[in-house]
């Protein structure tokens, strides 16, 4: 199951490695602004989220054991050696038994926002998910303004499952969302070639 790297034209979903550190670091920094809206924050009085290097560890500690797949989105640009690290992609909480489901989360660099990065990474990992580990349920939570992320999942055709208030500690504070959807069953020929070919 992992790891597993995934690629559609110039785009590039691979596993996040210790490695990336400096240009996950850069990339965020110059990010700061664009993300922190959006950005999960620890709820616990004096409590801090995980430095890279334990992000890294805790991500592939549940890859390992199946629950999740940690990715880091990277595109092929021109003159460059390698793809260049534009965001980062996490299929987490995957439920094995009589529910086969999973959450996706995921955020692009603002330089390279509106160019169809997030939707087509979301399409490639929810084909994964729904034909090689052969779960039935992608879901994805975003906050009612976060205007951006609302249109990568109306854009690929994720139901509206409705809000649920204070789900999760967002920028300092309990926040609402709302829940998005997509069963294997909606899309059987694939979620990707039917992004590919509305665009």
């Amino acid at each position: 199951m992992w790891p597993v790297t995934l690629e559609s034209g110039d785009l590039v979903l691979r596993p996040i490695r210790y490695r990336d550190k400096n240009d996950w670091t850069r990339v965020r920094s110059r990010n700061r602004e664009w993300l922190t809206p959006w950005e999960a924050t620890n709820p616990i009085p004096g409590g801090q989220l995980p430095t890279f290097a334990g992000m890294v560890r805790s991500l592939n500690g549940q890859a390992r054991q199946g629950t999740a797949l940690p990715f880091i989105i990277s595109e092929r640009m021109p003159g460059a050696a390698a793809p260049q690290l534009v965001g980062q992609l996490t299929v987490s909480s995957i439920v094995w038994g009589s529910a086969m489901m999973a959450t996706l989360g995921y955020w692009v660099d603002s330089a390279r926002a509106g160019r169809g990065i997030a939707p087509t990474a979301v399409a490639m990992v929810t084909d994964h998910c729904f034909q090689v580990l052969g779960l039935h349920r992608m879901e994805i939570n975003i906050r009612p303004e976060n205007g951006p992320s609302l249109r990568v999942v109306e854009k690929l055709g994720f139901r509206d499952e409705g809000l649920r208030p204070r789900y999760l500690h967002i920028n300092g504070r309990w926040a609402d969302h709302r829940s998005f959807a997509l069963t294997a069953e909606e899309v059987p020929g694939g979620l990707l070639p039917r992004w590919l070919s509305s665009h």
